[in-house]
């Protein structure tokens, strides 16, 4: 009998034993640097910061900027892209901004879900709202530009792995809803502000009208966006009318010109592909535009002041001239004060209200002569306006608007002003002229999408094709299916 029990005895020992060695070695195992639960208020700067830097300061508007003839692509890809071979329609051109916007997608669904009612942060109503304002603009923008993407079943790695697409109209409906909660959430009593972690507004209790500014303000342009589908110039009005009241209070990320650099400052240091555009400089130059001396400067390796055509540059770096405002801390905008008052002189102009469309037309002029890179007084917008605005807005009022907002978002608007041209387009308001000679057939009426799904994704691939589909086949909102 004590046999058994020494036995028995034993055997629980050694499990004993070995069960602490486990618990041991799982805990050596443990990676303290990458931990599997992180607090919301950690996660969101991050999102924020790629929101601006990586996402709409991106590749995504560095070719924007080529298709709009913000610039002139006169180097490798660039140089592709502006005479429409290779770049447009390759899977690769945009797939590193694919992925980075669907990995902000997917952390600023973590934060909601923390922050909801069944989360383990859920009085975090501040960060909620925050997170839910960024989720809208990351996922207009992604459709914007791209169309009919996955979402609906997307963001659930390990359990789906081949999302279908959606739709970019039910996609619309989410960012809609997305911002309606948002400011439902920044009218809530809040327990956690995020202090210096808020890049944007400073993150105390104030901040919170701020954000709430800039989901009305985003409101006011997605409902712009799809004026060809369903025009509701009120409500762009209205909700225009309770974003920024000024510049100080716009959404931007700043730089301090060290650590953090402009994007367009960083690729032209880090690529040099860009030209001073031909088309974009004679424009200003027709209106006696005193931005035409700021925009640009001589290439430091040519010294010389050139200017680069429009389709059919050399390909060559070091002879064109470049831009002179993609300096260090050039900010980048989420969204900008002069971008809703150019919105309210639009609304405006189609309600045929052309007084009012005037008086936020020189607001919007003004602000953007005052952009913190271009450094003009508000005494050169008045005599500028005075001069050259208002007689061309007299002879044609919805043209001078959007050709105005088409000068005030170079360079860092330039997904933006690539939106706005393809909305005008399809609306039959040909007002701003570019003059690449491949546009005749081979004008990009999206991005493609993503190498990393088109290779892995069936659902994606066949939407993709051969990717010359760009060409052809405009978004929903301009006219298309898809």
């Amino acid at each position: 009998m004590k046999k058994k029990i020494n036995i028995v005895l034993a055997a629980m020992l050694l499990m004993l034993a070995w069960s602490c060695s486990q618990d041991i070695m799982d805990d050596i195992n443990k990676n303290v640097n990458d931990p599997t639960n992180v607090s919301a208020n950690l996660i969101i700067t991050d999102a924020m910061i790629t929101s601006a830097f990586s996402i709409t300061g991106s590749d995504l508007a560095f070719y924007a900027s080529i298709y709009m003839e913000h610039n002139v692509g006169i180097w490798n890809q660039g140089y592709s892209a502006e005479i429409r071979t290779g770049e447009p329609i390759s899977a690769t051109t945009y797939n590193n901004s694919w992925n980075t916007m669907y990995n902000n997608l997917y952390n600023l669904k973590t934060i909601i879900e923390k922050c909801s009612e069944d989360g383990d942060e859920s009085d975090n109503y501040y960060t909620l709202g925050i997170a839910q304002t960024l989720m809208a603009h990351n996922l207009a923008t992604l459709t914007d530009l791209m169309g009919d993407v996955p979402w609906e079943e997307a963001l659930q790695p390990g359990f789906i792995y081949t999302p279908k697409l959606d739709n970019q109209e039910e996609i619309y409906a989410e960012v809609f809803s997305l911002l309606d909660a948002a400011i439902e959430n920044f009218n809530k009593e809040s327990i956690i502000y995020l202090g210096a972690q808020d890049f944007i507004y400073g993150g105390n209790a104030a901040s919170i009208k701020d954000w709430e500014k800039l989901a009305y303000g985003l409101k006011a342009r997605y409902t712009m966006r799809l004026s060809l589908k369903d025009a509701q110039y009120g409500k762009v009005i209205e909700y225009a009318n309770k974003s920024f009241a000024s510049s100080a209070g716009q959404a931007q990320l700043n730089y301090n010109g060290s650590t953090m650099v402009s994007p367009f400052y960083k690729f032209f240091t880090d690529r040099d592909y860009f030209g001073a555009s031909e088309s974009f400089y004679n424009k200003l130059d027709a209106r006696n535009d005193p931005r035409l001396d700021l925009f640009w400067e001589p290439h430091p390796s040519s010294g010389s002041f050139l200017l680069a055509p429009n389709g059919s540059p050399d390909q060559v770096q070091g002879l064109y001239s470049i831009s002179a405002i993609s300096n260090p801390t050039a900010p980048t905008y989420l969204l900008s004060y002069h971008e809703i008052e150019f919105l309210k002189a639009e609304a405006y102009v189609r309600l045929n209200q052309l007084s009012d469309a005037k008086a936020a037309l020189k607001k919007a002029v003004t602000a953007a002569f005052q952009k913190v890179n271009i450094g003009l007084t508000a005494d050169d917008a008045e005599e500028y306006f005075t001069d050259e605005v208002e007689p061309r807005f007299n002879s044609n009022a919805l043209s001078e608007v959007m050709n105005q907002k088409y000068f005030a978002f170079f360079e860092e608007e330039a997904i933006e002003a690539y939106c706005d041209y393809r909305r005008l387009r399809a609306m039959g308001d040909n007002v701003i002229q570019l003059v690449n000679p491949k546009n005749v057939d081979r004008f990009p009426q999206r991005y493609t999408y993503g190498n990393s799904d088109v290779t892995t994704n069936v659902n994606v691939r066949e939407a993709y094709g051969d990717g010359s589909y760009v060409f052809t086949e405009k978004v929903w909102w301009a006219g298309g299916t898809r």
